[in-house]
């Protein structure tokens, strides 16, 4: 079956290019899946931090299982048209980054460890590309919120050089919009575990992140 072939051909990638998009993404434009995941704050304090690290997928389901995380959204920010649609963002043409919208407790989980994440769950070496995706929609980027956010980006960003071997060509840039992924981009992961997409290539990527990040997770 053509639609297994490939999938077992990707194995080794994160996510598969949205240039040329692939059977089991066409699958889940039909599909539909809304986070319902509420904000709320035991300390009354929020945070936003808005991250691009390839496939927002793969991305969204690492950042759902962090203690102090309220809330994540995947969506498209850093472009040059409002409201874009994923076809639109696919052809790479309108500049926008898929990301994630990250509401979080800095009382619980720091902006800094939340960068320490980001900068260990993805390849931030490789130039708008995460393992078989191609395209600037799928560059490494954090679009910073406050001048605390870029000078605490800077930073780690710099210390992540001591993890990987070339260099770290993550994108700093202001926020300026985020526009919100269609529903059946929400929660995509949790709401379609036993797609084969999700089986194959996001469950272990999760997998190797909660082995890393054990003490950071939620019980």
């Amino acid at each position: 079956m053509k639609y297994t072939v490939f999938l077992l051909a990707m194995i080794a990638a994160s996510c598969h290019s949205a240039q040329n998009v692939s059977p089991e993404k066409k699958d889940a434009m039909t599909t539909t899946a809304q986070s319902a995941t509420p904000v709320t704050s035991a300390s009354g304090q929020t945070e936003v931090a808005t991250l691009g690290a390839g496939c927002f997928w793969c991305v969204e389901a690492i950042y759902q299982d962090l203690q102090g995380v309220l809330k994540v959204e995947s969506g498209y920010s850093g472009g040059n048209i409002d409201n874009p649609s994923y076809r639109e963002v696919c052809t790479g043409a309108t500049g926008h980054a898929e990301v994630i919208q990250v509401t979080f407790d800095p009382a619980v989980i720091s902006f800094k460890e939340i960068l320490e994440v980001f900068f260990t769950v993805h390849d931030p070496t490789t130039l708008n590309r995460q393992g078989a995706d191609s395209g600037t929609q799928y560059r490494s980027a954090i679009f910073y919120h406050s001048p605390q956010q870029k000078t605490v980006a800077e930073e780690v960003k710099l210390a992540s050089k001591e993890i990987w071997d070339d260099p770290i060509v993550t994108e700093i840039a202001p926020f300026d919009k985020f526009f919100k992924a269609e529903d059946y981009h929400q929660n995509y992961f949790k709401e379609n575990p036993n797609q084969g997409y999700c089986s194959i290539v996001i469950a272990p990527k999760v997998k190797k992140f909660r082995q890393k990040w054990a003490n950071k997770l939620k019980p």
